[in-house]
């Protein structure tokens, strides 16, 4: 192989792909060479993007995993496919390489890294069965605004008054884009699943001094709520129903669209940090919101994704067709609005790529790694079970290991 490029596989065609291939715009030194979805249209739309902004010149469409992996023009593997997929795909990619099918340098597998501790336990073991390097694909903690923040606080603030006691992570937006996101089954729970990864990977950031592991500061417990505010009302279940061929239904089997978490860490000197999180599928503004809170004794750190320093007004004269030219999950086409100028780049998926692409190439493993996807997956799975139990759940607790949601089980109902 050239060891000064990386040839990028993607598994999964859909909207996140999209995402990290535009991405790759401002990344060097690699190329995108294949895609393979579930939908082979999709893998050929995505590479068809990848040739069309000039970071896959020779990109198509594969009809397998081991296809790809038997390309020697492909080095790693992205792998974005639906979390009902995590085990399978693993198990595809580690038989393929057993049986000498191919070689790869490492694999970047997107959020969450399965749906449950045992899941996300198997598919660190599975990639590491093959030697291969990991990388986590938590595009937050990469956020220029996060990294650059972070970075602030702690040489000037932390430096002189001590270190961030208290991070705030919320992510909000009116609902996923695809009806297996909101079957609890094959998603692996609602919106805590969804998108409490990012929020509690971000506190956690922010609150590990710069340079130290992340076992640094130790969890010690968790509590949570979980609760259906809008998609379980009939006007809004009907919505699911309609748009999945009446597959999805919330008035029985609905999955969480508000969740909170309150995660209590201790430090190396047994000083108490705290970490809220808040995240929903019921938030209607003018698209997806992510925003970061840091306190310590002596100042504070603020980002709101919804705060950008570009915006737009178009009175009820200007109409268009619905889309998120302005901002993902955008919500209307009139008014006053916020401009995402280069989302890639704000939410991290520049910085994210960069690292796995340097990273695989220098032959060392990501900062970010499955180990990082374990930890998530271990606190999302005692978030549940402080919500289902009513109570704080202390950890470490050997039951999360084991645990499966009720949500993901079909069983969970807040009506009864």
């Amino acid at each position: 192989m050239n060891n000064q490029r990386i040839g990028i596989g993607f598994i999964g065609g859909g909207f996140i792909t999209r995402f990290h291939i535009e991405s790759l715009i401002s990344v060097r030194n690699c190329d995108v060479m294949g895609v393979m979805s579930r939908t082979k249209s999709s893998a050929e739309e995505s590479a068809l993007l990848a040739k069309s902004i000039g970071v896959g010149h020779n990109a198509k469409a594969y009809d397998s995993i081991t296809e790809m992996i038997a390309d020697p023009a492909i080095n790693a593997l992205w792998v974005c496919s639906p979390n009902f997929a995590r085990i399978e795909t693993f198990e595809e990619i580690a038989n393929a390489i057993n049986t000498g099918k191919g070689e790869l340098i490492g694999i970047a597998c997107e959020k969450p890294l399965g749906r449950n501790y045992e899941e996300a336990k198997r598919v660190k073991e599975l990639t590491q069965s093959v030697g291969l390097l990991d990388g986590y694909l938590e595009n937050q903690v990469f956020s220029p605004s996060i990294t650059r923040g972070k970075e602030i606080i702690w040489s000037r603030g932390a430096a002189t008054t001590g270190r961030p006691y208290l991070a705030r992570a919320a992510e909000e937006h009116s609902g996923p884009h695809m009806p297996w996101f909101w079957e609890g089954s094959l998603q692996g729970g609602g919106v805590l699943n969804d998108m409490m990864c990012h929020s509690v990977e971000e506190a956690r950031f922010m609150l590990t001094e710069p340079g130290k592991p992340r076992d640094s500061i130790k969890a010690v417990s968790i509590s949570a709520h979980t609760d259906c505010l809008k998609w379980q009302r009939p006007e809004y279940s009907k919505i699911l129903s309609d748009n999945s061929g009446g597959e999805t239904d919330y008035s029985k089997r609905p999955s969480e669209d508000f969740a909170r978490s309150l995660v209590e860490y201790l430090d190396e000197d047994n000083n108490k940090l705290i970490v809220e999180t808040t995240t929903s599928w019921c938030f209607v503004g003018e698209g997806l919101r992510l925003s970061m809170e840091l306190f310590g004794p002596e100042y504070s750190m603020f980002v709101n994704t919804l705060d950008p320093d570009l915006k737009v007004f178009f009175s009820r004269k200007v109409t268009g067709t619905e889309g998120e030219d302005l901002v993902e999950k955008q919500n209307a086409e009139s008014g006053g609005m916020p401009v995402v100028s280069n989302e890639a780049e704000v939410y991290g998926y520049t910085a994210e790529n960069r690292h796995m692409v340097e990273s695989f190439l220098a032959g060392k493993r990501p900062e970010e790694n499955f180990d990082d996807g374990l930890e998530v997956t271990y606190l999302l799975m005692a978030a549940y079970m402080s919500a289902e139990q009513g109570k704080t759940i202390k950890l470490p607790n050997k039951e999360i290991e084991t645990f499966i949601p009720a949500v993901a089980r079909g069983e969970w109902n807040p009506k009864g």
